[in-house]
């Protein structure tokens, strides 16, 4: 049996969760996500818990048990908490701002660098180099992330680009400039 299928997930107050056939709703106080699970997972509601079982022990079927119950946990965190991450913006000359729903960034192009903010995500420039995306939903929250990252992934001989704020870049050292003969 998968350890993390077979944890129940517990309900907080304030959130329902609504199962109709495969089609598991999360309601919380101000989001609301629906998600389509595997047909042969079960999903059950019992007093304040979230069951998730498997028919047998097939290779596919517990490989989906642990994914089907991680992803309806992350739908309650998600309604109750949100996701959020922190990206830092490095380099001379690099700045962001929050122009009404815009993200603008200056990233040493010879333009701006405009991304706008999707729906169902937040995004907060506290200061000139920081930008923190805030969401109920953990994978769009994640996937935008990634789409501003890779606007100016950080290189590894000065650390100039925008990272992850927990991500540690590794370090190249330069050219030495010895010549030989």
């Amino acid at each position: 049996m998968s350890r993390i299928g077979r944890a129940p997930i517990a309900i907080p107050a304030g959130v329902t969760v609504t199962v109709d056939g495969t089609t598991v709703t999360v309601k919380g106080a101000k989001e609301t996500l629906t998600r389509d699970v595997h047909p042969n997972m079960t999903v059950k509601v019992e007093g304040s818990e979230i069951l998730v079982t498997r028919p047998n022990d097939e290779k596919q079927n517990r490989a989906l048990h642990g994914l089907t119950r991680s992803l309806i946990h992350n739908m309650v965190v998600g309604v109750t908490e949100g996701f959020k991450k922190e990206l830092e913006v490095n380099g001379v000359g690099y700045r962001v701002q929050k122009q009404g729903k815009d993200l603008v960034m200056n990233l040493g192009f010879s333009h701006q660098v405009v991304m706008s903010e999707p729906e169902g995500i937040t995004i907060e420039c506290p200061s000139a180099n920081k930008i923190i995306i805030s969401g109920p939903d953990k994978q769009k929250v994640g996937q935008f992330a990634a789409e501003v990252r890779e606007k100016r992934p950080p290189e590894p001989y000065k650390g100039k680009g925008i990272k992850y704020a927990d991500e540690h870049i590794r370090r190249k050292e330069g050219k030495t400039g010895a010549k030989k003969k």
